[in-house]
């Protein structure tokens, strides 16, 4: 697995936080409604958030009754700002890399990641620590960079447009799965692109079953907001899977 750690980076840190302070940032108007829209009832449960951030997601566990949250990240920026700025009796934030999940002996009711997944070199061999944490029963809800979205060497695909409205998509080495160095807020971002079997295959080889798998499009509102998000419709930008431990 990969241990990059760019949000430690400041610049990247800094280009970041402008990109989701910006009320049309995609997390905020397509990826985190679907993900809101997919949670199990978190009532007395326990959570770990894989790659927390700023912890966002871990205080809204708890107010939506989870009894302990756990926050993993491996950005010291992040985990401190989550600690300013997410605090909440019941959650408790560590500085942990993916790979190293092992070290975890505690086991939980429900895991969730948002937007982590594609900076993991081996999903395999996470999807099986994955199912390991949780307790029988209990649920996987993550999202991550569209299959389509991370396919491409250099990171870039392009709509083709007509009349100057986009009309399709052009992507390409979406078969050849392994490391892709890209451009995204600063050089040298580290991905790692999976064909959509190769992920489906993964959870259903540790032991899951699946529940869900969205790849969600605009609502109304969030194309009031944002009239450009109608691209979603040619092509997807989030992976969102949903699954289940056995009992």
């Amino acid at each position: 697995m990969n241990d990059q750690n760019i949000y430690d980076n400041p610049a990247f840190f800094e280009g970041y936080r402008a990109l989701r302070e910006k009320d049309s940032n995609l997390n905020d108007l397509l990826e985190q409604p679907a993900m809101a829209g997919l949670l199990p009832d978190l009532n007395g449960k326990s959570v770990l958030d894989l790659g927390c951030g700023y912890g966002r997601n871990c205080v809204d566990f708890v107010r939506r009754g989870a009894a302990r949250v756990v926050g993993l990240d491996i950005s010291e920026k992040m985990l401190a700002a989550a600690r300013e700025e997410s605090r909440a009796p019941g959650i408790e934030y560590i500085r942990m890399s993916m790979t190293e999940l092992p070290r975890l002996r505690e086991t939980f009711d429900f895991i969730y990641s948002s937007l982590a997944f594609h900076y993991v070199e081996d999903f395999p061999r996470l999807a099986r620590e994955i199912y390991r944490l949780l307790n029988p029963g209990g649920c996987l809800l993550f999202s991550q960079e569209h299959p389509i979205v991370t396919a491409a060497f250099d990171g870039k695909g392009g709509f083709n447009r007509r009349r100057g409205r986009p009309v399709s998509y052009t992507f390409s080495n979406y078969s050849q799965p392994g490391r892709r160095v890209i451009h995204w807020i600063v050089d040298g971002v580290v991905k790692y692109h999976r064909p959509m079997g190769e992920i489906l295959t993964a959870l259903a080889k540790a032991g899951f079953v699946l529940e869900e798998v969205c790849e969600p499009v605009p609502e109304d509102w969030a194309i009031e907001k944002l009239p450009s998000i109608v691209k979603e419709y040619l092509k997807p930008n989030f992976l969102i899977v949903k699954a289940r431990k056995t009992p």
